[in-house]
């Protein structure tokens, strides 16, 4: 069962590539975002009018969380070990956010350029509580490229 024209995605079938491989399937992606400078400017038109214009500036580098489980996923462990240790010559990769259709055929990319880890928090554990523990990665990258 593929996607028709006008289908939206659904928001349950998602995971992380990191230099094309995918290494975790996600349980929430959030705060996905990058901005861009606006320049304004003011000028008078031949007839004496004001006119203001608004022009794209300078991209700002972007942000995003991730949550998994707490799993054993060396690569994903391994870049988030390298970050935190400030070892940027291996720490910077190029990741993905894919997001996929009910037949896992990936159909929409959010390509992360120059990616690295910059928080890791754990969820809270309790004694006698039956949560799965989980991870929050917060992921900054200097490009967004949507396809």
């Amino acid at each position: 069962m593929s996607l028709q024209p006008g289908d939206a995605l659904t928001t349950h079938n998602f995971g992380l590539q990191i230099d094309g491989i995918m290494v975790e399937y996600l349980q929430e992606v959030s705060s996905l975002s990058m901005e861009q400078d606006v320049i304004e400017y003011q000028q008078v038109s031949a007839d004496g009018k004001p006119i203001i214009k608004k022009l794209p500036g300078v991209k700002k580098a972007g942000e995003c969380t991730v949550t998994r489980g707490a799993t054993q996923s060396a690569t994903f462990s391994e870049w988030i070990k390298q970050s935190i240790d400030g070892n940027m010559g291996s720490a910077r990769k190029n990741a993905s956010i894919i997001m996929m259709d009910y037949m896992d055929n990936p159909v929409k990319r959010y390509h992360l350029r120059n990616a690295w880890c910059n928080k890791v928090e754990i969820s809270s554990v309790k004694a006698g509580d039956a949560a799965a523990m989980t991870e929050q990665v917060s992921i900054t990258f200097e490009e967004l490229v949507i396809e």
